[in-house]
């Protein structure tokens, strides 16, 4: 385990976590999943810094109202999350990418409490970095603790500590990346790490018509196609693929029977990728998909029943104005 200290380092501490050994690598999960039938790649791998930012850039689309309708929420409620626990707490969040709507959070903790200790997780070190020392730099009340690695290898570790109670922070729909099952199994490991009393912050997206959910997943200015492109350029930076991007277009599909929106990286032509750091030699069909993301949409019903199976209590729920996405207070009994 690595401990580096940027900045003001008195406040700050950024732990990069080994790679597990049964975890597999980049590189294996990419080997893995494109031989498989069919094709695949896990979403995770969204996230290095240019995805990072082009993801932030999703967020301003007009099409994208996930990140304005939970900002709405957070803003008008915000007050009430934070002392929901009835006790000073700190925060815990899964994915915090830049942690923009998380400031509205942090800033009404320290207005409560004065201090604050947040403990950011995300794949990313640089995305992690970057926003860790703009909060050091913007609020003189915060220390940090970030972790560089995946959710359950954090979650797994023996180097999460709390000294108050916990607000864990789960925003942006992220569970919806999940399946039911391994969302449920994520928020049970999470769990599993809190004390009874201690809460976690749901966001979840709504289900709704299929037109607006698919253009929030593929908007008219390509932001999200590049997005989901990103991944295939990610390949060939790290392991040497020879992916040309414009053999592949973005493709988002609501499926109403599973509740969720399917993307996929679509081939042009018929085509054939190398890719050194596997030596493997990828062969696509015309037409032929990689299976890239699945973002699942709840009902209250829904979300209710994910809380039970992961371990918690649905004790509050959050909506913005035309009821498109919600905030959701799970607490550990």
């Amino acid at each position: 385990m690595g401990f580096v200290q940027t900045g003001r380092a008195e406040r700050l501490r950024i732990v990069e976590l080994p790679h597990p050994a049964d975890v597999p690598t980049f590189a294996q999960d990419v080997e893995r999943g494109l031989l498989a039938t069919p094709k695949t790649l896990p979403s995770k791998y969204f996230y290095d810094a240019l995805g990072s930012t082009l993801f932030d850039a999703i967020t301003l689309l007009p099409e994208y109202y996930l990140t304005r309708a939970e900002t709405e929420i957070l803003r008008e409620w915000g007050w009430e999350m934070v002392r929901a626990l009835d006790a000073p707490i700190e925060l815990l969040e899964l994915g915090s990418g830049s942690a923009a709507k998380t400031r509205i959070l942090i800033e009404e903790a320290l207005r409560v409490q004065g201090r604050l200790h947040y403990s950011p997780i995300d794949i990313s070190p640089q995305a992690l970095r970057a926003s860790a020392d703009a909060l050091i730099a913007a609020y003189d009340g915060i220390a940090i603790t970030a972790y560089a690695a995946d959710y359950f290898t954090v979650l797994a570790s023996d180097t999460l500590t709390f000294t108050r109670a916990v607000l864990a922070l789960f925003l942006g729909s992220n569970i919806g990346n999940y399946d039911p099952a391994d969302a449920a199994a994520l928020l049970g490991a999470l769990g599993r790490r809190l004390r009874s009393g201690d809460g976690l912050l749901l966001g979840v997206d709504l289900k709704k018509d299929r037109r607006t959910l698919e253009l929030a997943y593929d908007d008219p200015a390509g932001v999200t196609a590049a997005f989901d492109k990103n991944v295939l350029g990610r390949i060939n930076r790290e392991l040497g693929g020879t992916f040309d991007l414009a053999d592949f277009r973005h493709v988002a599909v609501y499926d109403e029977q599973c509740g969720r929106v399917d993307s996929f990286l679509e081939a042009q032509r018929n085509v054939t990728v190398e890719i050194a750091a596997t030596q493997s030699r990828i062969v696509f069909a015309s037409g032929e998909r990689i299976h890239t993301e699945s973002s699942y949409k709840y009902d209250p019903a829904g979300i209710e029943r994910l809380a039970r199976e992961a371990g918690f209590k649905l004790r509050r729920s959050w909506f913005d104005g035309a009821q498109r996405f919600s905030v959701n207070l799970l607490v550990k009994p």
